[in-house]
């Protein structure tokens, strides 16, 4: 981290508006939203030894895994920290099997969230880092309630992409097309901050990882 600054994500987010003199707010607003979420899940995958979150639900999702606990917690979560900002048309996510739609009592918006609530939820009895995979678009359907097609996008048109991991610490990296930044998130203060910025592939590494 800089010595000689320290940057929050909220002010990285803000800063990043400011450079667009056109902005509304609403993208910026929307990424907030999603960072408050992550916090949540981090609270809840920082205590899972110690309650009755950890295991299985009894559940499978729509590619027929057992669903975890904390996968569930995640997603839902997730859900109620973005169905009520006005921002998003519609979500979709991988622990379902249709989209996810705004509920009625709530404005909809002009962005498309897709994420996978917690991947590598195999690894959550084990301990072993897990995260959160995020993508934004914006909607191609016209008003109101967002559908399948506005999900179903092709990844050059997405507008911001990103994920968090929960470990031995917990970073949120994320671009919007301007570079890719990382944040650590400080427990002590409840903050994400810049820790790692306009991060690059290196232009020779050491290790050749496939998934």
């Amino acid at each position: 981290m800089s010595q000689g600054k320290i940057v929050t994500i909220e002010r990285h987010i803000i800063e990043g508006e400011r450079a667009h003199p056109g902005a509304t707010g609403d993208f910026s607003a929307l990424l907030r939203d999603l960072t408050l979420a992550f916090k949540v899940i981090w609270r809840e995958v920082s205590k899972a030894g110690l309650v009755n979150i950890l295991g299985l639900t009894g559940k499978q999702n729509v590619h027929g895994e057992e669903v975890k606990k904390l996968d569930e917690f995640a997603n839902d979560t997730i859900f109620r920290a973005m169905d009520h900002g006005g921002h998003l048309c519609v979500m979709a996510s991988e622990e379902n099997a249709d989209v996810l739609h705004i509920p009625d009592n709530y404005p909809t918006g002009k962005y498309v969230l897709l994420y996978d609530p917690l991947d590598g939820s195999s690894n959550i009895d084990a301990l072993v880092t897990i995260g959160t995979i995020f993508s934004i678009y914006r909607r191609v359907t016209p008003r109101g309630k967002g559908t399948m097609q506005d999900c179903l996008q092709p990844g050059y048109k997405q507008i911001a992409a990103g994920y968090c991991i929960y470990g031995s610490s917990t970073m949120l990296v994320y671009t919007t097309g301007d570079g890719s930044h990382g944040f650590t998130f400080d427990p002590s203060i409840g903050e994400f901050l810049l820790s790692h910025e306009n991060i690059k592939i290196p232009r020779r590494g050491k290790i050749y990882s496939v998934n």
